[in-house]
């Protein structure tokens, strides 16, 4: 390769271009020049110019108009994006146009020659000022009807101007949207997709801010990915029932949609469909879903009320990130695994039932859930991944099943409504920081062996103590940093059930399931003589004493002790 200063006439030299030569052609790689209407050279020291090469004009802004000489066979990706190009006259024997090759660009119209075969499906994207492509007659692969380009038969749309206003029915020979066909067309307002079409491509419509309708034809069997992404004016959808696919972020950051209707065809919600759609209200989500895809109605910030159908097994990360009006959310027990992050900020949620079909429950899938109030976690789960419910500042109460043998970090960071917690035999190992920041936290009940804690478990937690059972091993004074204590059956006085009733003496003993307790009884606690009036051995942590002979003693004193 070597390296030339263009020459636009035998006498004079011009620095307008930098270039390559590559078997006696000559590729401009670069515009140097300030012209406002150029018209590039047709050869260079006697070379012929046919390739406009990569970005070779990008964001020339003293540019307004430029006429391509008919020795020029491509112009390569990017070549003029950016320019503030009005005016374009191709060369007749053009061939190939690549990827963003005058995006972003002034152009208000567009004429494509017979000659081009190639024309990438980027060319014009983000030109707000087109209004028409047309093409010619004789071109072997593409067409125009309206000013918009097509393939040869009309079958497919592949290119709608972004300047072009109003409403567009597409024509009954369209079996094919395709991609980013009318991507950033900021001035069409509505759009009547006939029942030709059979699939809408990946970004069709992605970011038409003003358009509020689209009617979307009753054979179209997949919508794809990103489709009407950022279309923040839409404000309703209706998806017919042929639809078998509805793609990732189809519908996301549509900022006005109200309400969508998902038919029964539909077995899948990709990752984000409807992410950011901040107005959305009224959503059913039909028995036909299998799986809903990761942060799919993630920041739907009006979204109050949710039931997911029996027939969803997955539920993807993310899935309702920053939903902050969600109340209440029915998860059914098809459900196996809450993906990471799954209600993350859910600042409104205060209830929800986690199906005993779950069997994982992914990083900080309830992290920063402030409302949220009670947890019970099925027994299947055998982690509880790290931050899963940290931040959950109103949770009073949570059970943790026998299932579970890791605590991981930060599981219930920062949980400052948590005042007791049990903590099941099966668990053998805490990680860092899993109830750290739990101020008001003051009794964690562990029924098994002491399991092995990383650091400051129980950080900031200064009036908690660990009660650990009888039998149990592993444990010394303090642990974590904390002090212990022996775990010993304890009557509840404050119980409603502490008392005479129905002439009888009774109250409940809370203790662990599985421990054995002996009641006595005596008349005297100056010369005490105990005597056993019942052995039990709890199957679950609490159990109603009662004396039916409390009445026949002048006095009556009782304890308990371990057999």
């Amino acid at each position: 390769m070597i390296f030339f200063v263009a020459v636009l006439s035998s006498s004079a030299q011009n620095p307008d271009y930098t270039y390559t030569t590559n078997n006696g052609t000559i590729t401009i790689t670069k515009y140097i020049g300030s012209g406002v209407d150029v018209t590039i050279p047709d050869a260079i020291n006697g070379l012929p110019v046919t390739v406009i090469g990569n970005w070779a004009f990008y964001a020339a802004r003293s540019l307004r108009s430029v006429t391509i000489p008919n020795n020029v066979t491509s112009i390569e990706k990017g070549a003029f994006y950016g320019c503030s190009l009005t005016s374009v006259t191709l060369s007749q024997n053009l061939h190939s146009i690549g990827d963003q090759a005058f995006r972003a660009s002034a152009l208000s119209t567009v004429a494509i020659p017979s000659s081009v075969t190639n024309l990438e499906r980027t060319v014009f994207l983000n030109c707000d000022r087109l209004t028409a492509i047309t093409v010619e007659a004789l071109n072997s692969n593409y067409s125009s009807l309206e000013g918009i380009l097509f393939n040869k038969n009309q079958t497919t749309i592949l290119q709608f101007p972004g300047g072009k206003t109003g409403i567009y029915q597409v024509p009954d020979t369209v079996m094919l949207i395709g991609e980013q066909a009318f991507y950033s067309c900021g001035n069409l307002a509505s759009v009547m997709i006939t029942n030709s079409v059979t699939r809408i491509g990946d970004s069709a419509f992605e970011d038409c801010t003003s358009l509020t309708n689209v009617t979307i034809g009753s054979n179209v069997t997949t919508v794809g990915d990103g489709a009407f992404s950022g279309c923040r004016s839409l404000t309703n959808v209706t998806i017919p029932n042929s639809v078998t696919r509805i793609g990732p972020w189809a519908f996301s950051n549509c900022t006005s949609l109200t309400s969508v209707t998902i038919p029964n065809s539909v077995t899948s919600i990709g990752d984000w469909t409807f992410s950011g759609c901040g107005s959305l209200t009224n959503l059913s989500i039909p028995d036909s879903i299998i799986s809903i895809g990761g942060t799919a109605f993630s920041y739907c910030t009006s979204l109050t009320d949710l039931k997911i159908p029996n027939s969803v097994s997955s539920i993807g990360g993310s899935v309702f990130w920053l939903c902050t009006s969600l109340t209440n959310v029915t998860l059914p027990n098809t459900v196996t695994d809450l993906g990471d992050h799954a209600f993350y900020g859910c600042t409104n949620l205060t209830r929800v039932t986690i199906p005993d079909s779950v069997t994982n429950i992914g990083y900080g899938a309830f992290s920063g859930c402030t409302s949220l109030t009670n947890v019970t976690i099925p027994n299947k789960v055998i982690s509880i991944d790290d931050d899963a419910f940290s931040g959950c500042t109103s949770l009073t109460n949570v059970t943790i099943p026998a299932s579970v043998t890791f605590i991981a970090r930060g599981a219930f960071f920062s949980c400052t409504s948590l005042t007791s917690v049990m903590i099941p035999s099966s668990v053998t190992f805490i990680g860092w920081d899993a109830f750290s920041g739990c101020t008001n936290l003051t009794e964690v009940w562990f029924r098994g062996n002491a399991p092995g804690l990383e650091f400051a478990v129980f950080g900031d937690d200064a009036n908690v103590t660990l009660y650990y059972l009888p039998g149990t091993k592993g444990w010394d004074t303090t642990s974590g940093g904390r002090p212990t204590a022996l775990w010993l059956p304890r009557v509840l006085t404050n119980d409603a059930n502490f008392g005479v009733l129905e002439d009888q003496m009774g109250f409940t003993i809370s203790w662990a399931s599985g421990m054995t307790v002996v009641v006595e009884a005596t008349t005297s606690l100056a010369n005490p003589g105990w005597v056993a009036l019942e052995t039990h051995t709890f199957r679950g942590d609490s159990w109603y004493f009662s004396d039916p002979d409390w009445a026949n003693y002048p006095s009556r004193f009782y304890r308990l002790r371990s057999p």
